[in-house]
């Protein structure tokens, strides 16, 4: 299966060994946006409003592709700062254009007790827990 790994860069340690993991189970995997580089964003916001509008701008227009070429996206959604299963603005947008699309959607954790639970839920994600064999 085509998998989209879609995770906050607070994350991107993790991503390269569940990466791996399901290549290895013959998965095709694509990684996250600016999976080289977590935190470019930082540094377009330094050059201005103007620059980091347009940065933003470019990584939807990406990561609305990536969702689109793929059959599937995985969320990495582990606790982030305190915050259990985060799952923040970006990868809900990944997670929404998933669901739009028909596409599968998993998630590794359970889906956090926030204020997007129902939306996260009416999306119908298949949770893991953890368990990447649950991945077909």
């Amino acid at each position: 299966m085509k998998i989209f790994i879609c995770a906050s860069k607070y994350c991107y340690d993790k991503v390269k060994d569940i990466a791996d993991k399901l290549e290895q189970m013959k998965h095709i995997i694509t990684l996250p946006n600016n999976f080289d580089d977590p935190f470019i964003e930082e540094r377009s916001k330094l050059l201005g409003d103007m620059e980091h509008k347009r940065f933003k701008s470019e990584m939807f227009k990406l990561q609305n592709k990536k969702v689109f070429d793929n059959e599937a996206i995985l969320v990495l959604n582990f606790d982030k700062k305190g915050i259990p299963n985060y799952i923040g603005g970006a990868v809900f947008l990944e997670m929404f254009k998933a669901f739009e699309l028909g596409k599968k959607v998993f998630l590794f954790n359970p889906i956090p007790d926030n204020i997007l639970k129902d939306e996260i839920e009416g999306m119908d994600p298949i949770i893991i827990n953890g368990d990447l064999n649950l991945i077909e």
